[in-house]
């Protein structure tokens, strides 16, 4: 099964997010035991690098990219989804862009913790709980 990996996932656990951790943190265990084929939009990437500026240097921001490296893909970010995103007109434009991108690389499903945000998306999405209860 492939998933795409929502931000909110990844920082719970890189920032040890409660009550959030356990939950995510058994995702990342899916992922980085190939039960799960994970990915990580570049943009996502970029973003976590932004949510966490005060907490990384540049080479600790090395150190992060290297160690997701080791449990997701990462998908790069296309004019084909940023396109796309903006013919969604939905509120929130990188929820688009994440939705383009699931679509894109065929995932089964988005992870992530704000579903409310994915609903008119053509990926599903599901909570870690959710989604840990389907398997």
């Amino acid at each position: 099964m492939r998933a795409l990996i929502d931000g909110n996932i990844v920082l719970d656990v890189l920032q040890r997010r409660e009550p959030h951790l356990n939950a995510s943190a058994k995702i990342w265990k899916l992922c980085e035991t190939d039960q799960l084929e994970g990915f990580i939009s570049a943009l996502t990437f970029a973003d976590l690098v932004y949510v966490m500026r005060k907490e990384l240097n540049p080479d600790s921001v090395h150190e992060v990219l290297t160690k997701l490296g080791l449990i997701f893909r990462f998908a790069d970010l296309t004019v084909a989804d940023v396109t796309e995103a903006a013919e969604m007109r939905w509120n929130d434009y990188e929820d688009a862009v994440q939705s383009a991108t699931a679509r894109r690389i065929r995932a089964d499903c988005i992870i992530t913790r704000t579903i409310k945000d994915y609903l008119r998306s053509a990926v599903p999405a599901f909570t870690p709980a959710e989604f840990l209860l389907r398997i």
